[in-house]
């Protein structure tokens, strides 16, 4: 939103951001991420996944309704990376004769308290009891989205789940009639081995059911009007009476439990609402399948993102050494491109507009009281962003208290503000870390094991040279949205896209 007062300069330069804030990378997480509906699982089941014969499934509690989410481990909680997740997930239909289904998976990363918008992973043609594993990149808190449709592009089920603070194994149970009925059972719980099987004893699964109608859903907060007997196989023969979810599900804005929702939004990506094998080739699975999610992002991300978000701007060519990192922003609407449908990745970017994109990206505790900048007035169209930043650890003041807004920062004012900001440390041999770069020795003693910690933590990305730090050049929009990028991805809050351009740091 543009207000009046703005110049013209800042309305073009906000035009390029959006309004969005990603999650915390280094605050501690919202207790409710990890907060599970959680219940003791029998060791002693003695039913079996149908695929995997010799590993059991753990056997479901029945006698009770959600359980007390304070049972949960909270010293899970990371102080500064995000949990990284992932899920192997099976279709089953244990009293139908249906030979295979399309899945379409999409996926609504979690940032904050909110979500991003929903984005298209892939159509994926599955057959009756045939599992497929995706990984790096999903994070605790993330939710799967899947839509289900027949052999004749019938749309037969619609559900979501939430990825675990480990791997996830993710059971998706059919009627008989899928096309008549409509109605999914989901289950789904830890797999800290990734064998695709619950762990037994785990204290942390979901078992409930969905209803389409239409172009709605409703998430059912018991099986009581569902005839469950054709749902109990597989591992999975005692069913809930009363569903269990997610405490995200059950409480809060984005809650799901007992409510009916639509299953298309406005602008929703394209792909989510095409008919499977049209815009999109359906994915042929085969046994062992595993998805790496920064492939399905690059691979569907002209198509997989909403209608409303630009994604491909006429200035980044295909083979641009920044354009994932660029794209990732974009489709974040964290950063965004101009009205004439550029990026202008070689402009550069001032201390006010890097403010707003930390800002937008990182929430972190404030560490220190506010201050009053004496050349960023009240009107000033950063003013709050850089308020908040100031508080949170990100830059520092001059003797007089000037914070030089339109100061267009040097590559090194990027890497200290994010090193800084961050609480980035290190504590290993800065000499054989810096060994790497050509120009290291042009880094003043106390920048050096800022760089170093940078460069540990998988931050430091240079272009064209790898080895040339080029401290003292302006900082471009095109670096400053890699190392913003490669940030959160060190940190476990997106997934990471590997660059000939990014550091390797030189092991111990």
């Amino acid at each position: 939103m543009f207000l009046s007062k703005f110049i013209v300069l800042k309305q073009i330069f906000l035009a390029s951001f959006s309004l969005i804030t990603l999650s915390a990378t280094h605050s501690s997480l919202v207790v409710s991420d990890l907060s599970a509906a959680s219940a003791t699982v029998s060791s002693q089941s003695t039913y079996k996944q149908i695929l995997t014969q010799t590993n059991s499934i753990p056997n479901l509690s029945t006698d009770n309704t959600i359980k007390d989410e304070k049972n949960i481990n909270i010293s899970l909680i990371p102080s500064v990376k995000r949990e990284k997740s992932g899920f192997t997930m099976y279709i089953w239909q244990p009293g139908g004769d249906i030979k295979e289904v399309t899945t379409r998976i999409s996926i609504k990363a979690k940032y904050g308290s909110k979500y991003h918008k929903e984005r298209f992973l892939g159509d994926y043609k599955y057959k009756i009891k045939q599992k497929a594993k995706f990984v790096d990149g999903f994070k605790l808190g993330d939710r799967i989205v899947v839509r289900l449709y027949d052999q004749d592009n019938r749309f037969i089920g619609y559900t979501e789940f939430a990825c675990l603070p480990q791997h996830t194994a993710v059971n998706l149970i059919l009627s008989p009639q899928p096309t008549e009925d409509q109605v999914v059972r989901l289950f789904y719980g830890v797999d800290a081995n990734e064998d695709s099987i619950v762990d037994q004893d785990t204290t942390t699964y979901f078992d409930y059911f969905t209803k389409l109608n239409n172009r709605e859903v409703t998430f059912l907060t018991s099986p009581e009007n569902i005839d469950v007997i054709p749902y109990k196989a597989a591992g999975f023969s005692n069913v809930a009476r009363n569903s269990i979810y997610p405490l995200s599900f059950r409480e809060g804005e984005f809650a799901l439990a007992g409510k009916t929702i639509s299953i298309y939004v406005p602008n929703i990506a394209q792909a989510l609402t095409s008919i499977p094998g049209t815009l999109v080739e359906l994915t042929e699975l085969n046994d062992n399948f595993t998805f790496q999610l920064h492939q399905l992002l690059r691979k569907y991300r002209q198509v997989g993102v909403a209608k409303d978000i630009q994604v491909i701007f006429s200035d980044i060519p295909a083979n641009y050494w920044a354009k994932d990192y660029i794209a990732e922003l974009a489709a974040m609407e964290i950063m965004g491109g101009y009205p004439d449908g550029k990026f202008r990745p070689n402009d550069s970017v001032t201390k006010a507009e890097f403010a707003v994109l930390l800002n937008r990206i990182f929430i972190k505790s404030k560490v220190r009281e506010p201050i009053n900048f004496s050349d960023v007035p009240r009107d000033f169209w950063a003013y709050d962003a850089i308020k908040e930043t100031y508080q949170r650890g990100f830059f520092s003041v001059s003797k007089n208290r000037k914070f030089n807004p339109n100061q267009k920062l040097k590559r090194l004012d990027i890497l200290i503000t994010l090193a800084k900001g961050l609480n980035y440390k290190f504590t290993g041999s800065t000499k054989q870390t810096l060994s790497v770069y050509s120009d290291a020795d042009s880094l003043r003693q106390e920048h050096q094991e800022f760089i170093s910690a940078l460069t540990e933590n998988g931050v430091m990305i240079n272009y064209p040279d790898r080895r040339l730090i080029n401290p003292k050049q302006l900082a471009t929009r095109a670096e400053v949205s890699a190392l913003l990028y490669r940030a959160m991805a060190s940190a476990g809050e997106v997934a990471d896209f590997p660059s000939q351009s990014a550091v390797k740091s030189i092991p111990d």
